[in-house]
C-alpha cells in the first residue's frame, strides 16, 4: 500500500469515528429532551395529585360558618363566646364582625345607609367561624350547629350546606380523576421512552452481535448501555425539574398567594419522583432492548 493511500485510509477512519462520534451525540441530546418532555408531563401530575389534596383542605377551611349573635349581647360577651369556641376541636379561625361594623359593610357595598330610612340598624353582630377541613361535611355541620345553638347568646346558625357538599363531591371527582391520568400516563411515558431508548440502541446492535461472536457476556454487554440509560435518565430528570421549577417560580411571581397551597414538601417529593421515574423508565428500557438484540442472531438484525 502506498504512503499517500495509508494516509487517506487514516483520515478517512478518523472522520468515520468524528462522524460516528457526532451522531451518538446528536441521539443523546435527542434522547435526553424527548425524555425530559415526557417527565415533565409525569411531574406536572405528580404535582397535581400532591397539591390537590391541600387545594381540598384549603377550599374547606375557606367556608364559612355565620353565627348570629342577639342584639344585648355586648362586645365583651361576643369576646368571651369566641374564645369559648376557640378551643372546641372543630374551630380554626373565628373573625367577629360587630353590628356597626356591619352596617359600615354594607354601606359601602350597596352604596346607601339602610339606617337612614329604617331608624335603626337592622344587622346584628356575628361571629364569622371558620373550621378545621375534617369537619367540614354535612354530618359534622349538623351537630356543630346544633351545639352552637345551645348558647342563649346565639339567635341563629347560618351555612351553605349545598355549596358544601358540591365541593366535596367535585374535589372527590378531581382527585380520582387524578389518579386515572396518572396511571394511563405513566404507562404511556414508558411506552414512548422505551421506544426512544430502543431507537437509540438500534444503531449498534451490530456492535452488540460482533461483542457476543467475541464472546464477551451479556452482562458486560449490557453495561454500557445501562450506565447510558441511568445518565440519560439522570440529566432529562434535571432538565424536567428545571422546567417544572420555572413554572412554578411564574406562578408564584403570578399568584403569591398560591404558595399557601404549594408547600416546599410537595416540590421536593415533585422532584425525586421524577427523578426516580427517569431513571427507573431509562434503566430498564436499555435493559429490554439490549436483551432483544442479544437474543437476535445475525440474520435477524437485518430484517429489522
Amino acid at each position: 500500500m502506498q504512503p499517500n493511500s495509508i494516509i487517506t485510509y487514516v483520515r478517512l477512519m478518523k472522520r468515520r469515528k468524528r462522524n460516528a462520534g457526532n451522531r451518538r451525540g446528536v441521539q443523546l441530546v435527542t434522547l435526553c429532551i424527548s425524555t425530559a418532555m415526557v417527565l415533565v408531563l409525569i411531574g406536572v401530575v405528580v404535582f397535581s395529585v400532591l397539591t390537590s389534596h391541600n387545594l381540598s383542605q384549603w377550599v374547606k377551611e375557606n367556608l364559612t360558618v355565620t353565627v348570629m349573635l342577639k342584639d344585648e349581647v355586648s362586645v365583651n360577651e361576643a369576646k368571651l363566646l369566641c374564645r369559648d369556641l376557640y378551643h372546641r376541636p372543630y374551630a380554626r379561625n373565628i373573625d367577629y364582625i360587630s353590628r356597626e361594623q356591619a352596617l359600615k359593610e354594607q354601606t359601602a357595598a350597596m352604596g346607601s345607609d339602610p339606617s337612614e330610612f329604617l331608624g335603626v340598624n337592622p344587622f346584628s353582630a356575628t361571629l364569622e367561624l371558620q373550621m378545621k377541613s375534617d369537619y367540614a361535611n354535612r354530618d359534622s355541620l349538623k351537630w356543630i350547629a346544633a351545639e352552637i345553638k345551645k348558647n342563649p347568646k346565639v339567635s341563629d346558625v347560618a351555612y351553605q350546606v349545598d355549596l358544601m357538599d358540591s365541593v366535596n363531591r367535585n374535589l372527590a371527582k378531581v382527585n380520582i380523576l387524578l389518579m386515572v391520568v396518572a396511571a394511563l400516563l405513566t404507562f404511556i411515558s414508558f411506552s414512548l421512552i422505551n421506544n426512544t431508548v430502543r431507537l437509540s440502541i438500534y444503531s449498534r446492535r451490530f456492535l452488540i452481535h460482533t461483542m457476543k461472536l467475541v464472546g464477551a457476556s451479556w452482562g458486560f454487554i449490557r453495561r454500557p448501555f445501562m450506565k447510558n440509560g441511568l445518565l440519560v435518565g439522570i440529566i432529562a430528570a434535571l432538565i424536567a425539574i428545571a422546567v417544572l421549577g420555572g413554572c412554578v417560580y411564574g406562578l408564584y411571581n403570578y399568584e403569591p398567594n398560591m404558595m399557601t397551597i404549594i408547600t416546599w414538601r410537595e416540590l421536593a417529593v415533585t422532584a425525586g419522583a421524577v427523578l426516580l421515574f427517569g431513571i427507573i423508565i431509562t434503566t430498564v428500557s436499555s435493559y429490554i432492548s439490549v436483551n432483544k438484540f442479544l437474543r437476535m442472531s445475525a440474520g435477524d438484525l437485518y430484517k429489522i
